[in-house]
C-alpha cells in the first residue's frame, strides 16, 4: 500500500505561510520578496542626498523646504525568486521503505508549493547516480506545479546518489534564490562539496536530512545479515553479516549523534539552514513546527 501525505488539506495549511527568504539575494524582478536592494515599490525605506543624474522625480520637496539640501526617497524592492528543490531518489530513501520516501516528496512538495504560492519559479532535480534530472523544466504557477506533483508519488528510488556530482553538474545561476538538498545524506560522495558550491553561487541552503526509526534507533540483536538497499547483489562488499550488542548498538548511535552535530555545524559554518528528522512523526508537526522553527518558512 502506497503512502502519500500530498492532498488538499495539506497544501490548504501551506497557504498561510511563506519562504523566508534572505534580503541580500538577487532574484529577478517582478517578485514579492522584499530584498535589500532600492526599488520601484510604494514602501519607503529610507533616504538620501541627491546626486547629479537621479530622478528628479524622488526628490521630496518638503525636506528640501526644510533644509535647503535635495534628498531622494528611497524604496524597498521585490524580487522573483527561484527556488531549486534537490531531492536524493537512491534506494536508501524509500526502495524498502515507502513512509520515508512519501516524507520526501511531501517536503519537496511543501517548499516547492511555497514558492509557486509566493510567485516565485521553481525546479525539482531529482538525484540519481551523479546526475540530477530535471523532468519537469521550470515551474512558474500552480498549475504546472500540480501536474508535477501528481507525478511525485510514482517516483522510483533505487540504485545510489552521488550528491557532489549531481549538484556540483548542475547549471546554478548567481545569488537568485534558495536551493533545498532533501536526503539521508548516507553516501560516499562528499556532500559537503556541493554546498560550498552553492555557497560560492551565492544562493540561500538548506539541508533536510530524511531518516526512518529504524535508522535512528535500529532494536536489532544477535547475528543478522545486514544488506545495504543501494547493493546490486548479494555478494556486494557493503553487505555484511554481524553479531549486534549492546556496545555496537551505542557505538552506532554515538557515531549517528556525532554526524548529525557534524552536519549542523558545518551548515552554520556556511550560513546553511539545517534539519534532521525521523519520518515517524506527524508531518504536519514537523513542518508547521520544527522547520518553522528554523526560521526557512513563516
Amino acid at each position: 500500500m502506497s503512502v502519500s501525505y500530498l492532498n488538499d488539506d495539506f497544501f490548504s495549511r501551506l497557504e498561510t505561510c511563506a519562504l523566508n527568504l534572505r534580503r541580500d539575494l538577487a532574484g529577478f524582478f517582478g517578485g514579492k520578496h522584499l530584498v535589500s536592494t532600492y526599488g520601484q515599490t510604494v514602501e519607503f525605506a529610507d533616504y538620501r542626498e541627491y546626486m547629479l543624474g537621479d530622478d528628479i522625480r524622488r526628490i521630496d520637496w518638503n525636506l528640501f523646504s526644510r533644509f535647503e539640501k535635495y534628498f531622494l526617497k528611497l524604496f524597498t524592492d521585490e524580487r522573483q525568486m527561484h527556488t531549486q528543490i534537490f531531492l536524493d531518489c537512491s534506494a536508501s530513501m524509500g526502495k524498502l521503505n515507502q513512509q520515508k520516501s512519501a516524507y520526501a516528496t511531501a517536503f519537496a512538495a511543501a517548499l516547492g508549493f511555497l514558492s509557486v504560492h509566493n510567485m516565485d519559479k521553481l525546479s525539482f532535480r531529482l538525484i540519481r547516480g551523479a546526475k540530477a534530472e530535471d523532468p519537469f523544466g521550470l515551474i512558474v504557477g500552480k498549475t504546472p506545479f500540480f501536474r508535477a506533483v501528481s507525478t511525485l508519488n510514482d517516483l522510483k528510488f533505487d540504485e545510489d546518489a552521488d550528491l557532489e556530482k549531481a549538484i556540483t553538474g548542475t547549471e546554478i545561476s548567481q545569488g537568485n534564490g534558495l536551493t533545498v538538498i532533501i536526503s539521508d545524506f548516507f553516501t560516499e560522495s562528499d556532500w559537503k562539496k556541493a554546498v560550498d558550491y552553492l555557497c560560492y553561487k551565492k544562493r540561500q541552503v538548506f539541508l533536510i536530512q530524511i531518516m526512518s526509526p529504524e535508522e535512528r534507533d535500529p532494536s536489532y540483536s544477535g547475528r543478522i545479515n545486514l544488506v545495504d538497499s543501494e547493493a546490486t547483489d548479494a555478494l556486494d562488499e557493503r553487505n555484511m553479516k554481524v553479531r549486534i550488542t549492546r556496545g555496537l548498538q551505542q557505538a552506532y548511535e554515538q557515531a549517528l549523534n556525532d554526524y548529525i552535530e557534524d552536519m549542523g555545524s558545518f551548515c552554520a559554518s556556511r550560513g546553511a539552514g539545517f534539519i534532521s528528522v525521523s519520518s515517524d512523526k506527524p508531518i504536519e508537526r514537523v513542518i508547521f513546527g520544527e522547520l518553522m522553527r528554523t526560521g526557512i518558512i513563516e
